[in-house]
């Protein structure tokens, strides 16, 4: 296989517990060969800090560039750093894709029906409702299944709409840097390879400190369509969840998505 990536991983550094989880490089445009650095974020109202995180918690770490897919795992140490660096010695779209291994979280009865509405998890809060559950703490395994977009050069090219092995996959269904004005673009949302219908998706967009997002809802083909514009950076975002029947410590295995690209 042609070897075009070169890579070095520092990962971590502080812990937060919060909704979103993205990747976010210092700028999203590139020029040939220029070294590429992204950070692990989690945060609110797309503003982040380094999630706290090393080899044990992460379950794949890929690149993807033309026909090419390096898997980053093997480079990933146990040392705590804040990004990832990579150099693309090629003109062309890349994607960078991420999964963690699950991690366990419990919230107190408000809480959990709380968070349940904020992100609009309605089967859930509808099965805790019918149970009899919304007086019992909130018991979940969580994972991140995340992207992001870059452009390096002039060269467009189609990886964006790669579908990948991530279990919740958001695919934008045009090449975001060939947007040059206001335009509406569509994305598809897959759940286990499955389109995933019915579920609120969140779009992001964060220019000159100021923070705007909108909510869509996918159709029954797990489509979603949204204007976006060629400024600042951008994120769409959405969470799955699944109870579980047959788990003693948790009740519900949820999965946040998310991808980003950005005009800088």
């Amino acid at each position: 296989m042609k070897k075009i990536i070169t890579v070095l991983l520092l990962i971590c550094a502080t812990s937060l517990l919060a909704h979103e989880f993205w990747l976010q490089p210092d700028k999203f445009i590139y020029k040939w060969n220029e070294r590429i650095n992204i950070k692990f974020f989690v945060g609110e109202n797309f503003e982040g800090e380094n999630w706290q995180g090393n080899r044990s918690r992460i379950n794949s770490l890929k690149v993807h560039f033309s026909d090419v897919t390096d898997d980053l795992s093997s480079a990933i140490g146990d040392e705590k750093g804040d990004s990832l660096q990579l150099g693309v010695t090629d003109e062309g779209t890349a994607m960078v894709t991420f999964n963690n291994n699950n991690s366990f979280i419990e919230l107190d009865p408000q809480k959990f029906n709380d968070y349940l509405k904020e992100d609009g998890l309605a089967d859930a809060l509808d099965y805790r409702q019918k149970n009899s559950e919304m007086d019992s703490a909130g018991r979940e395994y969580y994972q991140r299944s995340v992207k992001t977009i870059l452009q390096v050069g002039n060269k467009l090219t189609e990886v964006y709409k790669k579908q990948t092995d991530l279990p919740l996959d958001i695919i934008l269904q045009s090449n975001p840097y060939a947007v040059k004005q206001k335009k509406e673009i569509k994305a598809k949302v897959l759940f286990g390879g499955m389109p995933l219908s019915n579920s609120v998706c969140k779009i992001w967009q964060r220019y000159k400190n100021n923070t705007s997002m909108k909510e869509v809802m996918t159709n029954m083909n797990g489509e979603i369509s949204f204007e976006t514009e060629p400024f600042g950076r951008w994120m769409v975002s959405t969470v799955k969840m699944v109870r579980l029947q047959d788990e003693a410590k948790a009740q519900w295995q949820s999965y946040w998505g998310s991808i980003t690209w950005g005009y800088y």
